[in-house]
């Protein structure tokens, strides 16, 4: 067996032997712990440095492998190092106040140094008194209650699913926000308008340029449950509209859900021969999940969702077909034309992450097992049910001194032939995060 695949069966191993159970958040630098400081100075200032080796065993027969690596092949084990660093920082002045936050990497693998600086967060804001504040500049709006999906994030990037707690890049937008408290069973209400452009060098990657969009969430907070009720409506994407609910049953056990419903979507069809037709119709997405928390410390969070934008099984068999044949011509002829459609359709929103329908979610982690302080094994899994492919994921994390964090975690894709997790790019992965927060 691969050295790499006994890497990572250990760590299923050891994660699962420790226990499992939902692990506390990652130490983060949220706005909200630095609107705590700033009311004490007129600053604060953060973030982490950032270093991470990791290494896949590649599966050089997968049609995604063919794909991505068809004009420079890594052969079968891809190494990659990461560098860099997190910067994070706010100013309050009166009203005003400001936030940004930098990404800075640089990237390692076999086609040598890389690097990419990203604004993920950079905005002003204007708070004249407690019931409301208006923002303008990139930021993340984060709607929605799912942990590992949003289905009603109608005006931010998707999370990753296998890591869906890294903070995400934000769009440019104008929003407000309008509180007011009440006594009774209504306890809170707010309003949240958003204004997010889309041109050729704003928000270019959101859908069609040239348009306003505009987009709202009602916020309520009645017999201590959590609701929101959202809407999008622009020329970039079509209309759609949302709900989603939290509400803790007891006081370890919460439950949420979130549905959207798109006007308008168009559906895609793909055939063998590369052609995708395309029809329009209104689809739900949907999610409802809960987080479990033990005597014991172990946490469970499980979550189905049902993608209203994926696509059937039948569809991705003959996507992967077809990339099959493109590279065959490509080997024969050097002709890499029949890459076109199938690059056309991911410049159009198609995503090779969970493309399908209907997924369930799984996250377990343990905090600090047999005393071991600052100590945290966890283990995820996620399982596509419309072909019965699946994702493990074990993973270590240890904080042995005050600001640094240490994890260590493998992905495991499992399933057959023509199947999501089956033709994954990679048989396995194992990766080593080391983060200094200062």
């Amino acid at each position: 067996m691969k050295t790499g695949v006994v890497l990572l069966c250990a760590l299923v191993v050891a994660a699962l032997s420790c226990g499992v159970s939902i692990a506390e958040e990652t130490p983060t630098f949220d706005l909200s712990e630095i609107e705590k400081e700033v009311e004490k100075r007129p600053y604060a200032f953060g973030g982490f440095l950032q270093a991470q080796p990791t290494v896949s065993g590649l599966d050089r027969d997968s049609p995604l492998y063919k794909l991505k690596f068809y004009d420079n092949e890594p052969g079968g084990t891809l190494e990659q190092s990461d560098l860099g660093a997190r910067l994070e920082g706010a100013l309050h002045y009166g009203d005003l106040s400001a936030f940004a936050r930098l990404d800075s990497f640089v990237t390692h693998d076999h086609e040598g140094w890389h690097g990419k600086m990203t604004l993920m967060e950079g905005y002003v804001s204007y708070k004249p008194g407690p019931h409301m504040a208006v923002e303008a500049g990139k930021r993340v709006t984060k709607w929605g209650k799912g942990y590992a999906w949003n289905p009603v994030s109608f005006v931010d990037r998707p999370k990753d699913p296998e890591d869906p707690e890294e903070a995400l890049e934000g769009y440019y937008v104008v929003a407000g926000d309008f509180i007011r408290s009440f006594d009774g069973p209504l306890q809170t209400l707010a309003f949240t308008p958003v204004i997010l452009p889309v041109y050729e060098d704003i928000n270019d990657e959101f859908g069609q340029t040239g348009h306003v969009n505009v987009a709202a969430k009602l916020y309520a907070l009645i017999w201590d449950t959590d609701l929101d009720l959202l809407f999008f409506t622009g020329a970039s994407r079509t209309t759609r509209w949302g709900f989603d609910f939290s509400k803790n049953l007891l006081s370890n056990l919460e439950i949420h859900g979130e549905a959207a419903w798109i006007q308008d979507f168009e559906e895609k069809t793909f055939l063998e021969n590369g052609q995708v037709l395309t029809q329009e119709s209104d689809v739900w997405s949907t999610l409802v999940g809960m987080r479990y928390l033990t005597e014991t410390d172990l946490t469970a969070i499980f979550e189905y969702y049902h993608n209203g934008e994926g696509v059937d099984p039948g569809d991705v068999k003959n996507l992967y077909s077809y990339i099959g044949r493109a590279y065959d011509a490509y080997k024969q002829t050097g002709d890499r034309s029949l890459f076109g459609p199938i690059n056309r359709l991911t410049k159009e929103g198609f995503t090779w992450r969970n493309p399908l329908r209907d997924y369930l979610y799984l996250r377990l982690s343990q905090k600090e097992p047999f005393d071991i302080l600052y100590f945290t094994p966890a283990f995820t899994t996620m399982v596509c049910l419309n072909d019965g492919s699946f994702n493990l994921i074990p993973e270590l994390n240890y904080s042995p001194i005050t600001n640094l964090e240490l994890r260590l975690r493998g992905i495991i894709p499992v399933g057959g032939d023509q199947t999501e997790y089956g033709e994954k790019q990679q048989d396995w992965r194992a990766e080593f995060r080391l983060r200094y927060f200062f």
